[in-house]
């Protein structure tokens, strides 16, 4: 057989199977990137700017939708017709509290129940497992106000927590919600449901439902009803 043919045959098979291994490669990429995001999750473009209800917007809303400054548990629990105890709520997880109490004003009960509904929703829309906000920080009394004062002598003072209008949701602690059945759920990575968590709350901001502000340091979300 002819030395150049030989060669000519060999470069040509080579070349195909290059060429095949060149799409089975694309193929995978487009396999990983259909994986990594396969439920049209955007999120928002930017956490700090999105969210970016600073104090002296949240304040004066607090103050005017609010109660003002009560002494302790005890105070609260005799407000009955001005403030709502949180708990047991299906949309939602507390976290321990340990310098706020689980109180709200109705309106803003309301505000913190249609987040939690709506991310619990939107996980389902998007394919994925559900999962619970936590609440990180409610209502603060005088009583958690002069612990936190040790601490933090500016930001307590003015703080709309005091009103109870106020919330911290976690942006990344939150609570797997168990199948029915006790089977076993595919976990979902807390950045993917921070992303989601955005999508509810930049809507809520849209429909002047509440003031976000995006907290860093905390790990959570400042939140205000309007």
């Amino acid at each position: 057989m002819n030395k150049s043919f030989v060669r000519s045959v060999f470069c040509a098979v080579l070349c195909g199977t290059l060429l095949l291994a060149g799409c089975g490669e694309e193929e995978k990429k487009d396999l990983s990137l259909k994986r990594n995001n396969p439920r049209n999750i955007k999120g928002v473009w930017s956490y700090k700017k999105v969210f970016n209800d600073q104090n002296d917007v949240q304040l004066p809303m607090a103050q005017s939708l609010g109660i003002p400054l009560i002494e302790g548990r005890a105070e609260a629990e005799h407000m009955k017709k001005q403030l709502q105890k949180l708990g047991g709520d299906r949309y939602y997880a507390l976290d321990s509290l340990t310098h706020s109490i689980p109180y709200l004003i109705p309106r803003a009960a309301n505000c913190l129940d249609t987040i939690g509904a709506r991310f619990i929703d939107s996980l389902g829309r998007k394919g994925l497992n559900p999962y619970r906000i936590t609440v990180t920080s409610v209502l603060r009394t005088r009583e958690d106000v002069r612990k936190l004062r040790t601490r933090n002598l500016n930001a307590v003072e003015n703080s709309a927590h005091v009103h109870g209008t106020t919330f911290d949701v976690s942006w990344k602690r939150f609570q797997q919600i168990p199948d029915p059945d006790g089977r076993p759920l595919e976990p979902v990575a807390w950045d993917t449901l921070k992303l989601v968590l955005s999508e509810v709350l930049r809507d809520m901001q849209e429909e002047k439902r509440c003031y976000v502000k995006y907290e860093l340091k905390q790990g959570c979300f400042h939140i205000t009803t309007r």
